[in-house]
Protein backbone atom coordinates (compact mmCIF):
# COMPACT_ATOMS: atom_id res chain seq x y z
CA UNK A 1 0.00 0.00 0.00
CA UNK A 2 1.04 3.51 -0.86
CA UNK A 3 2.31 5.98 1.59
CA UNK A 4 1.38 9.29 1.47
CA UNK A 5 4.92 10.68 0.01
CA UNK A 6 4.35 7.41 -2.80
CA UNK A 7 0.92 9.00 -3.95
CA UNK A 8 1.31 10.52 -7.65
CA UNK A 9 -2.49 10.26 -8.80
CA UNK A 10 -5.71 10.85 -7.86
CA UNK A 11 -6.78 7.28 -8.05
CA UNK A 12 -3.74 6.90 -5.41
CA UNK A 13 -5.46 9.50 -3.16
CA UNK A 14 -8.45 7.52 -3.21
CA UNK A 15 -7.31 4.82 -2.64
CA UNK A 16 -5.45 6.26 0.60
CA UNK A 17 -8.69 7.73 1.35
CA UNK A 18 -10.52 4.96 1.60
CA UNK A 19 -8.35 2.78 3.63
CA UNK A 20 -8.02 5.74 6.10
CA UNK A 21 -11.76 5.69 6.06
CA UNK A 22 -11.94 1.95 6.67
CA UNK A 23 -9.94 1.88 9.27
CA UNK A 24 -11.56 5.02 11.29
CA UNK A 25 -15.04 3.35 10.75
CA UNK A 26 -14.69 0.19 12.33
CA UNK A 27 -16.01 -0.43 15.66
CA UNK A 28 -13.22 0.14 18.52
CA UNK A 29 -12.26 -2.39 20.64
CA UNK A 30 -13.89 -3.06 24.72
CA UNK A 31 -11.41 -0.96 25.83
CA UNK A 32 -11.68 2.09 23.44
CA UNK A 33 -8.50 1.01 20.99
CA UNK A 34 -8.38 0.26 17.69
CA UNK A 35 -8.57 -3.30 16.00
CA UNK A 36 -5.29 -5.36 16.47
CA UNK A 37 -5.59 -6.71 12.93
CA UNK A 38 -5.63 -3.04 11.29
CA UNK A 39 -3.32 -2.18 8.24
CA UNK A 40 -1.58 0.42 9.07
CA UNK A 41 0.83 0.74 6.55
CA UNK A 42 0.27 4.05 5.44
CA UNK A 43 0.95 5.92 8.27
CA UNK A 44 4.19 6.38 9.35
CA UNK A 45 5.86 6.34 12.34
CA UNK A 46 7.54 9.31 14.00
CA UNK A 47 9.93 9.71 16.85
CA UNK A 48 7.41 9.15 19.76
CA UNK A 49 4.68 7.12 18.17
CA UNK A 50 3.94 4.23 15.94
CA UNK A 51 1.64 4.18 12.99
CA UNK A 52 -0.74 2.29 14.66
CA UNK A 53 -1.11 4.55 17.80
CA UNK A 54 -1.00 7.74 15.33
CA UNK A 55 -4.19 5.72 13.57
CA UNK A 56 -5.68 5.42 16.77
CA UNK A 57 -5.71 8.40 18.24
CA UNK A 58 -8.09 9.55 15.09
CA UNK A 59 -9.83 6.27 15.18
CA UNK A 60 -10.91 7.46 18.88
CA UNK A 61 -11.53 11.20 18.20
CA UNK A 62 -13.67 9.64 15.13
CA UNK A 63 -15.78 7.19 17.45
CA UNK A 64 -15.77 9.95 20.43
CA UNK A 65 -17.46 12.56 18.63
CA UNK A 66 -19.96 10.19 17.20
CA UNK A 67 -20.70 8.69 20.60
CA UNK A 68 -21.19 12.61 21.83
CA UNK A 69 -23.68 13.44 19.53
CA UNK A 70 -25.63 10.71 20.55
CA UNK A 71 -25.32 11.11 24.36
CA UNK A 72 -26.30 14.70 23.88
CA UNK A 73 -29.42 14.35 21.18
CA UNK A 74 -30.38 11.68 23.40
CA UNK A 75 -30.69 12.63 27.08
CA UNK A 76 -34.48 10.86 27.34
CA UNK A 77 -33.44 7.41 26.07
CA UNK A 78 -29.64 7.97 28.12
CA UNK A 79 -32.04 8.40 31.44
CA UNK A 80 -34.33 5.71 30.40
CA UNK A 81 -31.83 3.07 29.87
CA UNK A 82 -29.38 4.10 32.21
CA UNK A 83 -25.85 4.95 31.30
CA UNK A 84 -24.34 1.62 30.80
CA UNK A 85 -27.33 0.33 28.14
CA UNK A 86 -27.38 3.62 26.59
CA UNK A 87 -23.91 3.44 26.18
CA UNK A 88 -23.70 -0.44 24.47
CA UNK A 89 -26.70 0.70 22.53
CA UNK A 90 -24.70 3.49 20.82
CA UNK A 91 -21.90 1.20 20.39
CA UNK A 92 -24.16 -1.03 18.42
CA UNK A 93 -26.12 0.90 16.86
CA UNK A 94 -22.41 3.03 15.22
CA UNK A 95 -21.54 -0.44 14.14
CA UNK A 96 -24.41 -1.34 12.26
CA UNK A 97 -25.40 2.32 11.12
CA UNK A 98 -22.16 4.41 10.93
CA UNK A 99 -22.26 7.96 10.01
CA UNK A 100 -23.23 8.07 6.33
CA UNK A 101 -24.36 12.21 6.00
CA UNK A 102 -22.14 15.08 5.93
CA UNK A 103 -23.84 16.63 9.20
CA UNK A 104 -24.23 14.99 12.21
CA UNK A 105 -27.94 16.11 12.47
CA UNK A 106 -28.74 12.73 11.02
CA UNK A 107 -26.65 10.76 12.63
CA UNK A 108 -29.57 9.00 14.91
CA UNK A 109 -31.80 8.55 11.98
CA UNK A 110 -32.12 5.29 12.39
CA UNK A 111 -31.66 4.85 15.79
CA UNK A 112 -35.76 4.35 16.64
CA UNK A 113 -36.03 1.45 13.83
CA UNK A 114 -32.82 -0.83 15.57
CA UNK A 115 -34.17 -0.43 18.84
CA UNK A 116 -36.11 -3.91 19.94
CA UNK A 117 -37.89 -2.40 23.27
CA UNK A 118 -40.93 -0.66 22.97
CA UNK A 119 -40.83 1.87 25.82
CA UNK A 120 -37.19 2.89 24.58
CA UNK A 121 -38.10 2.52 20.85
CA UNK A 122 -40.93 5.23 21.76
CA UNK A 123 -38.22 7.73 23.32
CA UNK A 124 -36.33 7.56 20.40
CA UNK A 125 -38.64 8.48 17.88
CA UNK A 126 -40.00 11.66 20.01
CA UNK A 127 -36.38 12.53 20.72
CA UNK A 128 -35.52 12.41 16.83
CA UNK A 129 -38.81 14.81 16.38
CA UNK A 130 -37.51 16.78 18.44
CA UNK A 131 -34.49 17.20 16.11
CA UNK A 132 -36.66 17.27 13.35
CA UNK A 133 -39.03 19.81 14.65
CA UNK A 134 -35.95 22.17 15.76
CA UNK A 135 -33.94 21.99 12.49
CA UNK A 136 -36.36 21.43 9.28
CA UNK A 137 -37.59 24.50 7.83
CA UNK A 138 -40.25 26.50 8.40
CA UNK A 139 -42.23 27.27 4.87
CA UNK A 140 -44.37 29.81 3.96
CA UNK A 141 -47.58 29.86 6.44
CA UNK A 142 -51.00 29.28 4.93
CA UNK A 143 -53.60 31.02 7.27
CA UNK A 144 -56.93 30.13 7.51
CA UNK A 145 -58.39 33.30 5.52
CA UNK A 146 -55.90 31.70 2.68
CA UNK A 147 -58.88 29.09 2.40
CA UNK A 148 -61.86 31.04 2.42
CA UNK A 149 -64.18 29.89 -0.72
CA UNK A 150 -61.77 26.74 -1.33
CA UNK A 151 -63.56 23.59 -2.56
CA UNK A 152 -62.89 20.85 -0.15
CA UNK A 153 -62.96 18.15 -2.79
CA UNK A 154 -60.16 19.37 -4.38
CA UNK A 155 -58.75 21.34 -1.49
CA UNK A 156 -55.03 20.08 -0.25
CA UNK A 157 -53.14 21.07 2.43
CA UNK A 158 -49.14 20.96 2.92
CA UNK A 159 -48.03 20.88 6.96
CA UNK A 160 -44.95 22.64 7.82
CA UNK A 161 -41.61 19.81 7.69
CA UNK A 162 -40.70 21.36 11.27
CA UNK A 163 -44.19 19.74 12.36
CA UNK A 164 -43.77 16.07 13.05
CA UNK A 165 -46.94 14.17 14.05
CA UNK A 166 -46.56 10.84 16.12
CA UNK A 167 -48.73 7.75 17.00
CA UNK A 168 -46.82 6.55 20.06
CA UNK A 169 -47.89 3.70 23.01
CA UNK A 170 -46.25 5.36 26.00
CA UNK A 171 -46.57 8.61 27.57
CA UNK A 172 -43.15 10.07 26.40
CA UNK A 173 -43.98 13.59 26.04
CA UNK A 174 -44.97 13.42 30.39
CA UNK A 175 -41.14 11.56 30.86
CA UNK A 176 -39.34 14.35 29.17
CA UNK A 177 -41.63 16.96 30.83
CA UNK A 178 -40.30 15.68 34.19
CA UNK A 179 -36.84 15.28 33.14
CA UNK A 180 -36.77 18.85 32.62
CA UNK A 181 -38.09 19.44 35.79
CA UNK A 182 -35.13 17.72 37.62
CA UNK A 183 -32.50 18.70 34.91
CA UNK A 184 -32.78 21.69 33.38
CA UNK A 185 -29.94 21.23 31.05
CA UNK A 186 -31.56 18.10 29.34
CA UNK A 187 -31.22 19.08 26.30
CA UNK A 188 -27.99 21.36 25.91
CA UNK A 189 -24.68 20.61 27.18
CA UNK A 190 -21.08 21.27 25.69
CA UNK A 191 -19.18 18.48 23.66
CA UNK A 192 -16.90 16.68 25.41
CA UNK A 193 -13.14 16.60 25.22
CA UNK A 194 -11.95 14.26 22.41
CA UNK A 195 -8.89 12.47 24.26
CA UNK A 196 -11.64 10.03 26.34
CA UNK A 197 -14.61 8.52 25.41
CA UNK A 198 -17.81 10.80 26.36
CA UNK A 199 -18.42 10.97 29.71
CA UNK A 200 -21.69 12.63 31.92
CA UNK A 201 -22.13 13.41 36.06
CA UNK A 202 -24.52 10.88 37.58
CA UNK A 203 -27.77 10.84 35.52
CA UNK A 204 -31.13 11.87 37.01
CA UNK A 205 -33.48 9.30 38.09
CA UNK A 206 -35.71 8.25 35.39
CA UNK A 207 -39.09 9.19 36.17
CA UNK A 208 -41.92 6.83 35.34
CA UNK A 209 -43.33 6.04 31.82
CA UNK A 210 -46.52 4.79 31.56
CA UNK A 211 -48.02 3.27 28.96
CA UNK A 212 -50.68 5.21 27.08
CA UNK A 213 -51.28 5.43 23.51
CA UNK A 214 -50.86 8.79 21.94
CA UNK A 215 -51.60 11.16 18.79
CA UNK A 216 -48.39 13.54 19.57
CA UNK A 217 -47.29 16.49 17.78
CA UNK A 218 -44.01 17.56 18.00
CA UNK A 219 -43.66 21.00 16.62
CA UNK A 220 -41.43 24.65 16.74
CA UNK A 221 -43.28 28.05 17.50
CA UNK A 222 -41.00 30.96 17.99
CA UNK A 223 -37.97 28.89 17.92
CA UNK A 224 -39.22 26.37 21.03
CA UNK A 225 -40.10 23.54 20.88
CA UNK A 226 -43.63 22.22 22.02
CA UNK A 227 -45.18 18.71 22.46
CA UNK A 228 -49.47 19.12 21.76
CA UNK A 229 -51.45 16.06 22.07
CA UNK A 230 -54.28 15.70 19.75
CA UNK A 231 -57.33 13.30 19.67
CA UNK A 232 -57.23 10.58 17.24
CA UNK A 233 -60.20 12.04 14.71
CA UNK A 234 -58.04 15.33 15.04
CA UNK A 235 -54.82 12.94 14.58
CA UNK A 236 -55.97 10.98 11.91
CA UNK A 237 -57.31 14.65 9.53
CA UNK A 238 -53.81 16.10 9.92
CA UNK A 239 -51.80 13.37 8.79
CA UNK A 240 -54.05 12.67 5.95
CA UNK A 241 -53.97 16.35 4.67
CA UNK A 242 -50.13 15.71 5.17
CA UNK A 243 -50.14 12.75 2.99
CA UNK A 244 -52.04 14.39 0.24
CA UNK A 245 -55.42 13.60 0.66
CA UNK A 246 -57.95 16.49 -0.35
CA UNK A 247 -59.71 18.16 2.76
CA UNK A 248 -62.82 16.20 2.14
CA UNK A 249 -61.38 12.83 1.78
CA UNK A 250 -59.26 13.51 4.85
CA UNK A 251 -62.72 14.38 7.00
CA UNK A 252 -64.11 11.63 5.63
CA UNK A 253 -60.81 9.26 6.74
CA UNK A 254 -60.56 11.22 10.46
CA UNK A 255 -64.76 10.70 11.22
CA UNK A 256 -65.53 7.12 9.62
CA UNK A 257 -65.68 5.41 13.12
CA UNK A 258 -66.15 9.08 15.35
CA UNK A 259 -68.57 9.41 17.77
CA UNK A 260 -71.94 10.60 15.79
CA UNK A 261 -73.07 12.39 18.81
CA UNK A 262 -70.09 15.30 18.49
CA UNK A 263 -70.63 18.71 16.35
CA UNK A 264 -67.98 17.61 13.76
CA UNK A 265 -68.17 20.52 12.02
CA UNK A 266 -67.61 22.87 15.17
CA UNK A 267 -64.97 20.24 16.13
CA UNK A 268 -63.34 20.58 13.06
CA UNK A 269 -63.58 24.49 12.59
CA UNK A 270 -61.84 25.03 15.77
CA UNK A 271 -58.78 22.86 14.93
CA UNK A 272 -58.64 24.39 12.01
CA UNK A 273 -58.20 27.75 13.46
CA UNK A 274 -55.63 26.50 16.07
CA UNK A 275 -53.54 24.84 13.59
CA UNK A 276 -53.56 27.88 11.57
CA UNK A 277 -52.69 30.09 14.18
CA UNK A 278 -49.68 27.46 14.91
CA UNK A 279 -48.60 27.89 11.59
CA UNK A 280 -48.75 24.45 10.89
CA UNK A 281 -50.43 24.67 7.09
CA UNK A 282 -48.55 25.33 3.90
CA UNK A 283 -48.78 24.94 0.13
CA UNK A 284 -48.83 21.66 -0.29
CA UNK A 285 -45.97 19.49 -2.34
CA UNK A 286 -46.41 18.99 -6.16
CA UNK A 287 -48.83 15.95 -7.06
CA UNK A 288 -46.11 13.06 -8.37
Amino acid sequence: MSTPSQLSTNADLRILQRNMAAALMQPLTRHDGLQSRTQVDFITPNDRLSGFQRLEIYARQYWFRLLDCLYDDYPALRVLLGEMRFHKLCRDYLAAHPSTSWTLRNLGSQLSAFITEPKARDVARVEWAQTLAFDEPQKKTLHIDDLLGADPSALRLGLQPCVIALRIDHAVDHFITAMKKTDADVRSGASQAMSQAPTRAAIIKAPRLKKEVLHLVIHRHENTLYFKRLTREAFLMLTALRDGLTLADAVELALAEADPTTDWPVQIRDWFAEWSQLGWFCKPSPQP
